[in-house]
């Protein structure tokens, strides 16, 4: 098989994976470093940074040949796929021609697993290596690593990549059990302790080298530093809608993760019919809207000092709103912390307001300063005022009579929603 014939198979094989992305990653160039490559400059879709620039990356499997069964994966043993499998130097000639045609700032790796977890890893390994050092890659590097793999090879992993991840698949051991008997919560969470430590262990490895004086008082002599450890951190992925988990036990997983891993990114994937799909699975997916509100979600969990429990209805078997976002439809069903007084309320409350992030928050704490704030104050921060102004009270604006009937509240708040839309 020609190599372009098995870019187009381990390509499309390799769009499943939504935990691709760059944010994190230091910046680096060529010029600096005498290699070849950047994470910086302007790039082509695929991810962005946390500046927002837009990052290109090459996004593939080294291989889809698989010896587990996985019965939401399209790449299982028992699928019906054509299969594919790229060589290392192949997947290096790919990524630096690519990169030389300026089609690409890096590469995201991952793949099935083929003879076992320890092959599989050394092989990814080799990729990044090689890059690294024979071919002086200084862009963006991303590998999928393996749970099962042995510790030396996650280390090896995290000396080449700027990010690695693992999948955590799905929220709860029960369903890990049932449709990926081959894999198990405890080394997938072991594998993300021995990664979250090393990395922790490289970040205070480099400030305290970066504290020592230097034994050359020469203007050009550079202090040594620690080696890097994925300064981009890691990263999972959880498959919405492929069990029976409620959006409580999805968000509580991602919590535990942010908490005991440092997690730089959770990301949830609405479970899609695949190919040739297992029986087991369920025959339609979930609304896309339930993804877009768990993301929603999980940046309250972030920033917003939000805990699962408040975010999560209970009413409602622990699973989201899906016509109002999580922060409206918390303000909803406490209406007797509102209206909040945005000229003198702290900041844990202003993040509270429906309509108001964390940067109007901050922008709100400054302008109060100089004055009470009106109506037409709020309104220059550009915020949505439809959805912001039943909440608050300013000094020519007291809503107190909307807040005492929920449900017209809701329903003006929550139109039906467009033919096509998401919500």
């Amino acid at each position: 098989m020609d190599t372009l014939r098995k870019l187009a198979i381990l390509a499309d094989a390799a769009k499943y994976d939504a935990s691709c992305a760059s944010s994190g990653a230091g910046k680096r160039n060529s010029v600096k470093s005498g290699g070849i490559g950047s994470t910086e400059g302007a790039g082509i879709c695929h991810s962005y940074t946390p500046d927002g620039r837009c990052v290109s990356l090459l996004k593939i499997l080294l291989t889809n040949f698989c010896i587990y069964d996985c019965a939401y994966c399209v790449n299982r043993v028992s699928s019906n796929v054509q299969r594919a499998r790229f060589s290392v130097d192949e997947v290096v000639a790919l990524t630096m021609d690519f990169y030389k045609r300026n089609y690409i700032e890096g590469l995201f790796l991952s793949s099935g697993i083929i003879r076992n977890a320890d092959y599989t890893m050394e092989r990814m390994v080799e990729v990044a290596r090689v890059l690294r050092q024979e071919h002086r890659f200084a862009g963006y590097i991303h590998l999928k690593t393996i749970p099962e793999a042995s510790p030396e090879l996650l280390a090896a992993a995290g000396r080449h990549a700027d990010r690695l991840s693992i999948n955590i698949e799905l929220p709860t051991e029960d369903g890990l059990a049932s449709y990926a008997p081959e894999k198990s919560m405890p080394s997938i969470r072991g594998a993300m302790g021995e990664l979250s430590w090393r990395i922790e262990e490289a970040k205070q490895a480099r400030k305290a080298t970066a504290t020592l004086p230097l034994a050359d008082p020469a203007p050009r002599t550079r202090k040594p530093q620690a080696p890097r450890f994925a300064p981009a951190g890691q990263s999972t992925q959880m498959i919405v809608g492929a069990d029976g988990a409620s959006d409580l036990q999805i968000l509580g997983a991602a919590d535990n993760l942010y908490g005991n891993y440092h997690m730089r990114r959770v990301y949830y994937s609405a479970f899609s019919p695949i190919p040739d799909a297992s029986k087991a699975l369920p025959l339609q997916a979930p609304p896309l809207a339930r993804e877009h509100r768990l993301y929603q979600a999980d940046w309250l969990l972030r920033f917003y000092g939000y805990g699962v429990e408040e975010i999560t209805d209970t009413t409602q078997g622990g699973m989201l709103d899906l016509d109002i976002d999580p922060k409206m439809a918390w303000a909803i069903r406490h209406p007797e912390r509102f209206p909040v007084d945005v000229n003198t309320a702290p900041k844990e409350l202003l993040l509270r307001i429906p309509g108001l992030g964390v940067r109007n928050v901050k922008r709100v704490l400054m302008a109060r300063r100089h004055g009470r704030l009106r109506v037409a104050d709020v309104a220059r921060l550009r915020a949505p005022m439809s959805k912001l102004l039943p909440f608050v009270q300013l000094a020519d604006h007291h809503p107190r009579k909307q807040l005492d009937d929920p449900a017209t509240l809701r329903a003006r708040l929550a139109p039906p929603p467009k033919q096509g839309a998401l919500f």
